[in-house]
């Protein structure tokens, strides 16, 4: 897997409903996350028909500072056109009952970053077992969430740091994520912490982002000291 690096530390996953309810588009709320430390966002829209889904992905790629991987989620589809059309987008992540990571790799190339959900043994250990094909692995959840209604049981730190050794993969956590929980994350050897509603339902995402990447900093920091 040829993919170039990405800073998965303090990783975006949007929620346009969400966003909307505070008044805000998707690419409003990048805009501000990105500003206040995000270093990876992931397009989620479950519900978004194409169209929709691929105008959302070019208006945040067309703000989108270079660092700052774009991640699309499930639609390889969208994430094609996307290219396509001459954006910058990064890669796709994809859940247990999506396209197999094969297929998708073959669709979007060697270059392109592949994530991969993951929540069991018998997945971290297939994922581990095809570091070729998968880029990270998210992980979760985490706690107890209501973003996703077919998230899994609440793995907690323990549970997360258990699967997390199962392989080699970056793993991020991802699952009612809060700055309180990064230092703990990194001490089981997460490369990040997804945040859905932590940043898209906040008064100001801005300041929630720099939140988690105050906290993702200062755990570095001082596990350097």
């Amino acid at each position: 897997m040829t993919a170039a690096p990405v800073d998965l530390s303090v990783y975006l996953v949007t929620d346009a409903a969400r966003c909307a309810a505070r008044g805000r588009s998707v690419a409003e709320t990048v805009a501000r996350a990105v500003a206040g430390g995000v270093t990876a966002v992931q397009i989620r829209e479950k519900h978004a028909a194409g169209r929709e889904f691929l105008r959302t992905v070019l208006e945040v790629a067309a703000i989108l500072p270079e660092r700052v991987a774009l991640i699309i989620n499930d639609r390889v589809d969208v994430f094609l056109a996307a290219r396509a059309a001459g954006a910058r987008v990064t890669g796709v992540h994809v859940s247990q009952s999506d396209l197999p990571p094969a297929a998708v790799r073959e669709l979007i190339g060697e270059h392109a970053v592949l994530g991969l959900s993951a929540a069991t043994p018998d997945e971290l250990r297939a994922a581990a077992g095809d570091p070729a094909r998968v880029h990270h692995i998210g992980i979760g959840a985490l706690h107890a969430t209501r973003t996703k209604a077919d998230a899994p049981a609440a793995l907690g730190h323990d549970g997360f740091a258990r699967l997390a050794r199962l392989s080699d993969l970056p793993a991020v956590a991802i699952g009612g994520v809060t700055p309180a929980d990064l230092p703990r994350l990194r001490d089981a050897g997460a490369a990040g912490a997804a945040a859905v509603s932590g940043i898209c339902a906040a008064e100001d995402p801005r300041a929630a982002a720099r939140a988690y990447a105050r906290a993702w900093t200062r755990n570095r920091e001082e596990s350097h000291a």
